[in-house]
């Protein structure tokens, strides 16, 4: 076993009794248990690298640096859509609403037709595929693509946003964690935004 696999597979010792009594877990369970309760946002991504349109959603979407506007996600290795939008020049980032659940199931489904008839989509004056009903979207130029085990970390430069970006977008993000989809809602009492040191971020 080489020494990466070693430390993959050391425990975490257990923080109750109750978890001490269901035996230690591996690195790799808890990486999984954490993830699956950190909410993410969900961006539905679409692309056409001349193979015909293709589209994916995925909850990994990070903003990496506000200038250039560079964000980064991360596509599953075993994805046949995945691979094809590695392909790709340019891609379409939707950022999707609560009122856009049904068209970012759609293109989380294995097997279903993303561009048919019963879809509504509409191709760029610079060709990329888009969803127009989504309002906020941003046309982006992948940059660097980073190869890791199982899956591949590409970075987006943003070149052009949607004519709506403008008019911002209200309470009705959509959200992934637990294996299902969530809504935001306020806190309960007056609450105040946690504000970040210009240095602690390169996007805030």
């Amino acid at each position: 076993m080489s020494g990466r696999a070693k430390e993959q597979d050391r425990s975490v010792s257990s923080a109750t009794a109750d978890d001490t009594a269901k035996g230690p877990i591996t690195v790799t369970e808890a990486f999984f248990a954490a993830f699956r309760h950190h909410p993410s946002g969900v961006a539905i991504i679409t692309a056409d690298a001349g193979e015909g349109p293709v589209a994916l959603t995925v909850s990994s979407l990070i903003s990496v640096s506000a200038s250039p506007p560079t964000v980064a996600f991360s596509l599953s290795a075993s994805s046949s859509t995945a691979k094809a939008v590695e392909k790709a020049k340019t891609v379409v980032i939707h950022f999707v609403r609560r009122g856009d659940m049904e068209l970012a199931r759609v293109c989380a489904t294995s097997g279903v037709d993303r561009f048919g008839e019963h879809v509504r989509w509409e191709r760029l004056a610079s060709g990329e595929p888009h969803y127009p009903q989504v309002d906020f979207w941003f046309r982006a130029a992948l940059r660097d693509r980073l190869a890791l085990p199982g899956a591949c970390l590409m970075t987006a430069e943003l070149l052009s946003a949607s004519p709506l970006a403008q008019n911002g977008r209200g309470d009705d993000a959509l959200v992934y964690a637990n294996r299902s989809w969530h809504e935001l809602r306020p806190m309960p009492g007056e609450t105040k935004p946690l504000l970040l040191w210009p240095e602690d971020s390169a996007t805030f």
